[in-house]
């Protein structure tokens, strides 16, 4: 049997609020499809460079009562990162908090405006321990 990894499906209540979160993660738009039938839009985006790594937000154009809900039926997203500590920076500057942040220099956790879990892993070894990192506490769950 051959399978090939295509994307991972979510949907979000703030199309623009979440499309910005996965922004800041350094993701990019590549390919959308609004469909007025049907009234959805759906926004494929991937780290540049990795084209198959898509993530597809989901908006239905009437909203979604569920949502944002913290279910995590699907588990979370997960992203290798140059440096975890300055993206976290880059995120926690922008408003997002750190759920749990990367004490071990090598993960931490976030979550979306739609309570999407992403977790982030440093690429190669752990970075050193380093302040503020090193000492905060979890925020809220992943």
């Amino acid at each position: 049997m051959n399978i090939r990894y295509l994307h991972t499906m979510v949907r979000v209540a703030d199309l623009d609020k979440t499309m910005a979160f996965f922004r800041l993660l350094g993701l990019e738009e590549t390919r959308r499809i609004d469909n007025d039938k049907g009234r959805f839009t759906l926004v494929f985006m991937a780290p540049p460079g990795q084209p198959e790594c898509l993530v597809e937000l989901t908006h239905n154009w009437d909203g979604d009562d569920g949502l944002p809900s913290d279910s995590r039926h699907f588990g979370h997203l997960a992203y290798r990162v140059g440096n975890i500590y300055d993206l976290c920076q880059t995120l926690m500057d922008a408003g997002v908090t750190i759920n749990r942040p990367p004490r071990d220099g090598h993960m931490a956790f976030v979550r979306s405006p739609d309570n999407i879990s992403i977790e982030l892993l440093q690429e190669g070894d752990a970075l050193p321990p380093a302040e503020p990192w090193a000492s905060m506490d979890n925020t809220g769950h992943w």
